[in-house]
């Protein structure tokens, strides 16, 4: 198969990179970005012609959709390039792969929640309400491909970090080994989210995708036949799992680290002045992605302390 991944430079793009190593698939990574060293290759996906002639010329079976206009607070004044990004970019993306029959495995936000209290797990059926322009974007892209239509797999997650680029792990790598003390927020509850089995688990959705195209092949006894009835096509929520607020997250960093001398003080969020009300609990049910594909979700802590190892020895 023939799998395009966009945003590929960035932390979830460069896991898929990973992947793509152990996978007998061919991979085509595209970025606005270019990074010494990362094969990529240029691709605007605001730009329906070159999306569109991308998915053509490359034959392209599934895309993996790792771009976005993630600045949370940023997209309160740019929301016009927030949306472009994430509602209509996943809407050119959708119509490419959609005259090809293949699927798109588009990654949404828990932002999309948030405005209602809620104190249960949210799930995939539960109606959408963004507390900023952010959240409301992803939801408008969400929209956008279910309109098109075709095979999907919107896969909303939660507290993303990695081994690459800028996140809050990082970040308090750092902090908690410079700084004496620190304040972090213990009033938003949610789940990390460790990029790389982020991107395991969306192998498995292309591995299953692909099994039922043989599947469907062989029916067919080698007749060619129309892909677009996925039968799994729809929205799903993958974090790792249990709970934390972003206070217990810096505290287990610190541990891992080995920078848990820093005093790390709870605090609310009202200490930290925003552009946007950010969702006070948002952690996501994965029964939906388990029960279906079968993804094993490794523990929030255990996912953490793996990543710090990684990062700790590659320096």
């Amino acid at each position: 198969m023939n799998i395009l991944v966009t945003g590929a430079n960035g932390q979830l793009g460069n896991e898929m990179r990973i992947i793509a190593k152990e996978s007998g698939d061919h991979y085509i990574f595209t970025d606005v970005n270019q990074t010494e060293g990362a094969e990529t290759l240029y691709l605007d996906i605001t730009d329906a012609g070159a999306v569109s002639e991308m998915v053509t010329v490359n034959d392209v079976d599934v895309i993996v959709n790792c771009a976005a206009y993630t600045n949370v607070d940023g997209a309160e004044s740019n929301q016009v390039l927030a949306e472009k990004l994430n509602a209509h970019a996943p809407e050119n993306l959708a119509k490419a792969i959609r005259k090809r029959g293949g699927l798109l495995v588009q990654i949404s936000t828990d932002y999309v929640f948030g405005k209602e209290p809620y104190n249960v797990p949210c799930k995939e059926e539960q109606q959408g309400t963004p507390t900023g322009v952010y959240g409301l974007t992803k939801l408008h892209g969400e929209q956008n491909i279910m309109a098109v239509g075709g095979n999907y797999v919107i896969i909303r997650t939660a507290w993303l970090y990695s081994e690459f680029g800028k996140n809050f792990c990082k970040t308090m790598m750092n902090l908690t080994a410079t700084k004496p003390q620190l304040k972090v927020v213990f009033d938003q509850v949610g789940t990390p989210t460790y990029a790389l089995d982020l991107a395991k688990a969306i192998s498995v959705v292309i591995d299953d995708y692909k099994s039922y195209l043989h599947a469907k092949h062989d029916s067919k006894d080698g007749v060619a036949v129309n892909h677009a009835d996925y039968p799994k096509t729809g929205i799903y929520h993958y974090s790792n799992e249990g709970v934390c607020s972003w206070f217990d997250f810096t505290k287990m960093i610190a541990e891992y680290n080995g920078t848990a001398d820093c005093d790390v003080q709870p605090c609310h969020s009202n200490e930290f002045p925003s552009p946007v009300k950010r969702p006070s609990y948002s952690v996501l049910d994965k029964t939906k992605i388990k029960e279906t594909f079968g993804v094993d979700i490794p523990y929030w802590t255990d996912s953490l302390k793996l990543c710090i190892s990684n990062l700790k020895n590659t320096r």
